[in-house]
């Protein structure tokens, strides 16, 4: 017969899901999360157990007696099995001591990598990779291994390996900026619907899971009007609600959370079927990950004829995320967003997760929370959609946002509805403001008016001073490095961009040997290919350094690098960006010398010529290309070749330099590899004065 779900268990129980779950960890009953699965006989054991302690409060010292002489005979056997053990009892106990003495101990931390293992039992990843697999654990060299695994593994090897637990704040990806805390009276608590993102790879169906969610379950006729877009709505699972943020991918997460925004409860992190974990994906679980919020992977597009779900929770163990069909914890719902089909299965998940971490708020105090979207609107004027994450918005609250101000005129839901009043978690439209406020400020009510407005007045010079004292990004690793060097407990937290996977995995078992007393490296995350706009965004949230291994960053990445004083280090040669970042653990780093980006140029088209090769005709982007200057060929962010300039020519002529906006044709001087799309970056490489 099929495995029964723990929580449908306690659906039929009438029960919590979590309590449930405890009774099941006391009966001695394998199982990790709420979904697991667990046997009928298993399931009616559990049963039974709530009936007996039922049956049992009359008289709590007799009735258990009774149970248990009633029991059928299968059940007395563990009652018989300790009696024959406890016989050679000298015997047996002698002989762990013998094996202990031969064989070595080791102690592990909880969520050791076998990278990390390797190096404390002298075994080679790989074969403990190996025997991992062969007792069932789908688990890569750079995932960590289930404590109970542990003790297998140490079997296998003829180690004692034992276990501790881990440090929360060393965990890799750790959040950095923690939620708020408001210092509550529990009294005043009540439950909350939880906030969920959805994630994914662009075309895996983000916004086709949004649409059919908001489209199936927001009824517009409710109030008599229709359903609207407003950045936000709710949707009701088994009585209870779910907010989803209609703001579909990683990018508008981040843009929420480097301003200060942690507003998301759970994330949905979409995969398609077919295609798989991809660039995207990566992204968008480091981004989960750095925010510290369960992750619910919805596997999509089932419906279609090269779906492979197994092969999408064996690609997630690379990444962390262990499916409970692999023994992990992460919960996979497979779904067609297109259809519908599994959907409700997910939602249903969403009410799961969101009962086992009873999400509370208090809804009694002045309100605040989060402007998730906003714009000018023709007829209303300057509207805002905010998320109340504390108390309750009144029509008629005197509130403001960062350097906006404003009085609730009125209040509108995803149907169109006018709202009097919202409490913790609920998504409303506001009209009545001042300005158009900035998505992801956070807003709060006040007293009255004039001081809504004085505050906004004092957000604005706040703002002015900011900018004109926004430190570069030479100033924040200055400051950084200061801080590696006097903290007791330093932590360098990294973004790692490298050219391909066995680079990539060459970096991260080498960072993993850097440390030092008292500092340690956290890799926020560790992907292939180009240095893009969202790793500066990334870095931003989370307070890290950038570096890349043959890669470089585009122009968009590059500019945003500037403007929010993000640094970005990169290299050509393993050995020199490890040394420089044990210098930086150390906080001490001082470069002789920088590169500078003196211009790029994009390849439009080639031309061969029988004397000068290929000739690549370009468009130049962005500042100049000069004849003799050293440059970079980049083929997808990767750096395919490093040389001079040998001839830039404007039609027929030969020019010295051409600048941005005009056309060009380049030749390299020991190049001829050259590609359309290709993009080439002329640099310079400048001297540091030392001081």
């Amino acid at each position: 017969m099929a495995k029964i779900r723990i929580y449908e268990l306690a659906r039929e129980l009438g029960l919590e899901s979590k309590d449930v779950l405890q009774r099941v960890l006391e009966l001695g009953i394998e199982a990790k999360t709420a979904s697991s699965g667990v046997e009928p006989e298993a399931a009616e054991r559990v049963r039974q157990s709530y009936t007996a302690v039922e049956d049992a409060q009359p008289e709590p010292k007799q009735q258990p007696e009774i149970e248990i002489a009633a029991e059928p005979e299968v059940a007395l056997v563990p009652e018989a099995e300790p009696e024959p053990e406890a016989e050679p009892e000298s015997e047996q106990a002698a002989e762990p001591e013998q094996e202990s003495a031969l064989a070595p101990a080791v102690s592990v931390t909880s969520g050791i990598t076998p990278e990390g293992l390797s190096e404390l039992i002298g075994h080679p990843a790989t074969e403990i990779v190996r025997a991992l697999i062969e007792m069932g654990e789908m688990v890569g060299s750079s995932t960590p291994v289930p404590d109970d695994a542990l003790e297998l593994l140490g079997d296998h090897f003829n180690v004692t390996i034992e276990v501790v637990a881990a440090d929360p704040s060393t965990r890799t990806g750790s959040r950095v900026r923690p939620k708020k805390v408001y210092d509550d009276d529990p009294s005043v608590l009540v439950g909350r619907p939880p906030v969920v993102t959805v994630m994914g790879h662009v075309d895996h169906g983000k916004t086709t899971l949004l649409d059919y969610i908001r489209h199936t379950n927001v009824v517009g006729g409710e109030h008599g009007g229709i359903t609207q877009h407003i950045g936000a709505y709710q949707v009701e699972v088994n009585g209870n609600k779910i907010t989803f943020l209609d703001t579909p991918g990683h990018e508008a997460f981040t843009a929420l959370r480097a301003r200060g925004a942690e507003v998301t409860d759970i994330v949905v992190l979409i995969v398609s079927a077919d295609d798989g974990v991809m660039p995207q994906t990566v992204e968008a679980i480091s981004h989960a990950k750095a925010a510290a919020v369960p992750i619910i992977v919805a596997i999509n597009k089932m419906d279609l004829p090269g779906a492979d779900p197994q092969n999408i929770r064996a690609q997630l163990t690379e990444y962390e995320l262990i499916a409970e069909e692999l023994g992990g914890e992460v919960i996979t719902v497979e779904l067609s967003a297109k259809s519908g089909a599994g959907v409700d299965h997910l939602l249903e998940m969403i009410d799961l997760v969101a009962q086992l971490e009873e999400f509370k708020g208090n809804p009694k105090p002045a309100a605040e929370g989060v402007v998730v979207e906003s714009q000018l609107d023709v007829g209303r004027g300057p509207v805002a959609t905010v998320i109340i994450q504390r108390g309750t918005l009144k029509q008629g609250d005197a509130l403001v946002a960062g350097s906006v101000s404003g009085r609730v005129r009125s209040m509108l839901d995803e149907v169109g509805g006018k709202v009097q009043s919202a409490g913790p978690s609920t998504p409303v439209l506001v009209m009545g403001w001042s300005d158009v406020p900035t998505a992801g400020d956070a807003f709060q009510v006040l007293k009255n008016e004039r001081e809504a407005r004085n505050q906004a007045s004092k957000a604005m010079e706040q703002i002015r001073s900011d900018e004109q004292v926004i430190p570069t990004a030479r100033e924040r690793l200055a400051q950084l490095l200061e801080q590696l060097r006097t903290q007791d407990e330093a932590d360098l937290r990294l973004i790692i961009r490298a050219d391909a996977h066995g680079s990539l995995e060459a970096i991260r078992e080498s960072v993993a040997k850097i440390g030092r007393q008292g500092g340690k490296i956290t890799l926020i995350q560790g992907a292939v290919g180009g240095i893009s706009e969202n790793d500066v965004s990334l870095a931003e949230v989370t307070e890290s350094v950038i570096v890349g291994f043959n890669v470089r960053p585009d122009a968009k990445a590059r500019r945003s690098a500037e403007d929010k004083g993000i640094e970005i280090r990169t290299y050509r040669v393993i050995y020199e960006m490890l040394d420089e970042i044990e210098q930086m653990l150390v906080g001490k780093l001082a470069p002789d010398e920088v590169e500078a980006v003196i211009g790029s140029a994009e390849v439009r088209a080639i031309f061969r010529t029988p004397r000068a090769g290929n000739i690549a005709g370009c468009y130049v982007t962005e500042g100049e290309i000069l004849r003799g200057s050293r440059a970079r060929v980049l083929r997808g962010g990767v750096v395919i070749h490093d040389g001079r300039i040998g001839s830039l020519r404007r039609f027929k002529e030969d020019v010295r330099q051409v600048s941005a906006a005009y056309e060009c044709g380049i030749g390299f001087e020991t190049f001829n590899d050259i590609k359309e799309d290709d993009v080439i970056e002329v640099y310079e490489v400048r001297e540091i004065a030392r001081t």
